[in-house]
């Protein structure tokens, strides 16, 4: 069997089929074929490392592209050799044609970006890629040559975007054409070189089912969730860097019905509305002169004059928050966005220090008060030890009390250990109280069973299918 393809995992070896354990039996298979997939990636960056020790990469702008080409090709036909790869002739010319594309492309995070489990590629210095699988953080073979070729490979992408990077703009947050986000910062406020980090923009738009079935929620929670948001409550989507609150938005804006007009607000788009009637809106960093900055608050309010059905903001950061509780407020009901915080309670005072962002001297009690007619639900979303990433938290804001945003949970997450692969064995649980806005969502025709908030009507741990 040839090389390449056990390597791709494009034909895989027999596997005598165990009857009575086929979900292992699969699992094994895919882990088998991952497992080879990541050798060959691994195997054409050890190829782009020896590369950038024979080539000089000064000589890429002096000579034509052909005979450049021809010497990348002469270069890997010895280092393949030397790498003993039993590899037939058309197995060589194909790695010599991927590895030439890569070089003309981004170097070695190219085979990095062609892998579709990587989500994140981290470059910490020229000697340093990390890349997030699976919601796990692994360290690569890939590296760069030194800090100059970095910095070329930096250089490229952002000219593809218009933007540029030096001495006076060292900090730039930009997005590809793919959606993809690009972070970069270098010397003097990077320490060690340049570093680069990239989130890979998800092509495959997950759905209500899909959360489902890996395990992020159960199908009781999707249910009330998906009736929260066709009833045009207010939502709040909390947690970490990396928790999978984008991808939750995403999920939850399916939902609302495609005959409303939707108007949405990103510092850099990441949203995939399924819906037609979507206007989009992104800030703009300032020029070279400091000049054109447009903010997510002067969007936010040039929104509310642009008729919208529902306000979606794709991360709520700053004074914006203030124009957003007051839409919320006026309405503008069934508006969707997503905070940073670790908790339900974190996010409400987040809300709170955002508003004092504004410069306006707003009396605490006033802002609370705003704060708890507005927001209707928070939803906590984290990953966990295993990758994962899943619900922890939904809770219903009830009104206020003096100076205090009352809260009740509806769904909790308890853990109940860790499984024998690592997995974290979980449920997300009612704890048996009725949500008010129940009979809120019922006068519009929206109700739901008292089975879905019965502690006793829980399911078996919620794992994902793969590893059940």
């Amino acid at each position: 069997m040839a090389l390449i393809d056990r390597l791709r995992g494009r034909v895989s070896e027999p596997v005598t089929p165990v009857t009575d354990e086929p979900e292992a039996d699969k699992r094994a298979q895919e882990q088998e074929a991952a497992k080879r997939d990541t050798e060959y990636q691994e195997l054409k960056s050890r190829i782009h490392n020896r590369l950038f020790d024979h080539i000089d990469l000064t000589r890429f702008a002096q000579v034509s592209e052909n005979r450049v080409a021809q010497d990348i090709a002469e270069l890997t036909h010895r280092i393949l050799q030397d790498e003993e790869a039993l590899l037939t002739a058309d197995e060589r010319q194909r790695v010599i044609s991927e590895v030439q594309h890569e070089v003309f492309g981004l170097g070695p995070l190219e085979p990095l970006l062609q892998d579709p489990r990587v989500n994140d590629i981290l470059v910490n210095g020229h000697s340093q890629i990390y890349v997030e699988r699976s919601g796990k953080i692994e360290p690569t073979v890939a590296r760069f040559r030194d800090d100059a070729h970095l910095m070329r490979i930096i250089e490229k992408i952002l000219t593809q975007v218009g933007r540029r990077v030096d001495e006076s703009t060292p900090l730039v947050d930009a997005r590809l054409e793919d959606g993809s986000r690009v972070n970069v910062i270098i010397p003097p406020l990077a320490l060690d070189g340049p570093m680069l980090s990239i989130r890979r923009f998800q092509e495959d738009k997950l759905t209500a089912e899909a959360l489902v079935e890996i395990g992020s929620l159960t199908p009781e929670a999707m249910k009330v969730l998906e009736g929260i948001v066709k009833g045009r409550l207010n939502v709040l989507i909390a947690g970490g860097t990396g928790a999978g609150k984008t991808t939750l938005l995403n999920v939850l804006s399916g939902f609302i019905p495609v005959n409303e007009r939707i108007v949405t607000i990103e510092d850099s788009a990441e949203l995939q509305l399924r819906q037609t009637h979507v206007v989009r809106l992104e800030t703009r960093p300032a020029n070279v002169e400091g000049r054109g900055r447009v903010t997510q608050r002067e969007l936010v309010i040039n929104a509310l004059r642009m008729r919208p059905d529902r306000i979606v903001v794709g991360e709520v950061r700053g004074s914006e928050a203030l124009d957003m509780l007051q839409a919320m407020n006026t309405g503008h009901d069934g508006s969707l966005t997503t905070i940073h915080s670790n908790s339900p309670r974190d996010a409400l005072m987040r809300l709170e220090t955002m508003v004092a962002m504004t410069g306006f001297e707003l009396p605490l009690r006033a802002v609370r008060s705003q704060i708890a007619s507005a927001v209707d639900l928070v939803i906590q979303i984290a990953r966990l030890s295993d990758g994962t990433r899943c619900i922890t938290s939904i809770q219903e804001i009830t009104g206020s009390e003096g100076d205090v945003v009352m809260m009740q949970e509806i769904f909790q997450l308890q853990r109940n250990g860790v499984a024998n692969d690592g997995t974290v064995l979980r449920r997300l649980v009612p704890v048996g109280i009725r949500p008010r806005f129940c009979e809120r969502l019922a006068h519009d025709g929206i109700e739901f069973g008292g089975e879905l908030f019965d502690p006793e009507n829980v399911r078996a741990d919620m794992r994902p299918e793969s590893a059940a």
